[in-house]
């Protein structure tokens, strides 16, 4: 993706060096990545972990940070990708006779407090609805690479989409349905509107990107680079590696094709309309 020289967003908040004072209460809306591996692995539902939307009481402490320059340049990525999606959900906004919010994106080392709990940098990126913010820990770049084999630039502004795409789902007031569906469903059938949920993020993420092509930002390969982050993070790939078998009663965010198929039919639509992963009998 074209990106070194170009505007960042200044909706980027440095808290690398700081760290909270408590476990884990409670991330809402955005999920995260990783935190599918950690509590199916657990045996789970990620959306547990994602309730208290109220905060808790924690404690920062600070320590002087040094960014390598690998980190400077990921900031410069992060930072530009930030702001495409500013200008281009802004954009869409409009054209729907709504007004868009810009979020703030939280840069982070080892934890951090939200106002959904505190999480640890194993929680991966999440985006909370609480505060309006996306969190993410840089190093989360190299875990994409290493454990999701998921390489490039493009597919860490998959993942930076996909946590605006919830973002956007708050500005909507899907978050909100979702969250009043907690305590009416059983587990499994909140999962089912779990899946939904994420697929229209990845939907989001997609729309996004197909602007970024109109804007002349992506390279060759780029698009195949986010295909591959979704295709990684799909539940039956993630639960198949860790425990070699699925468990599709506990999927939460979607399978890798449906992940796929969801995020390139926004790529080709390109419009919010289209999206409606709720309304459609198989996603």
């Amino acid at each position: 993706m074209k990106y070194r020289g170009r505007t960042r967003s200044s909706n980027v908040e440095d808290r690398r060096g700081m760290s909270g004072g408590k476990a884990i209460a409670g991330i809402g809306g955005g999920f995260g990545l990783i935190i599918v591996l950690l509590v199916t692995l657990l045996g789970g539902n990620p959306d547990e972990l994602l309730g208290n939307l109220g905060g808790n009481e924690t404690t920062n402490s600070s320590v002087p940070y040094e960014e390598t320059e690998e980190e400077k340049e990921l900031v410069e990525f992060v930072s530009v990708v930030l702001a495409d999606t500013e200008k281009v959900w802004t954009k869409i906004f409009q054209e729907n006779g709504l007004k868009y919010e810009e979020p703030t994106l939280v840069l982070y080392t080892n934890s951090v407090n939200s106002a959904c709990g505190t999480a640890g940098a194993s929680v991966g990126p999440f985006y909370c609805p609480g505060d309006q913010k996306l969190y993410i820990d840089l190093s989360f770049y190299k875990e994409l690479q290493t454990q999701f084999n998921a390489p490039g630039d493009f597919a860490m502004a998959y993942v930076i989409a996909h946590e605006v795409g919830h973002h956007v789902q708050t500005l909507l007031g899907k978050s909100n349905e979702l969250s009043s569906l907690r305590q009416e469903l059983s587990e499994e059938e909140y999962n089912q509107y779990s899946v939904r949920f994420e697929l229209q993020a990845d939907y989001y993420s997609g729309v996004w990107a197909k602007h970024a092509q109109g804007m002349d930002l992506l390279e060759e390969g780029d698009l195949e680079e986010a295909l591959t982050a979704a295709s990684a993070v799909g539940d039956d790939t993630i639960q198949k590696r860790a425990r070699g078998y699925v468990v599709p009663e506990s999927f939460t965010h979607g399978t890798s094709e449906q992940r796929k198929k969801w995020f390139y039919k926004g790529f080709e639509n390109g419009t919010i309309k289209g999206g409606d992963t709720f309304s459609v009998k198989t996603p």
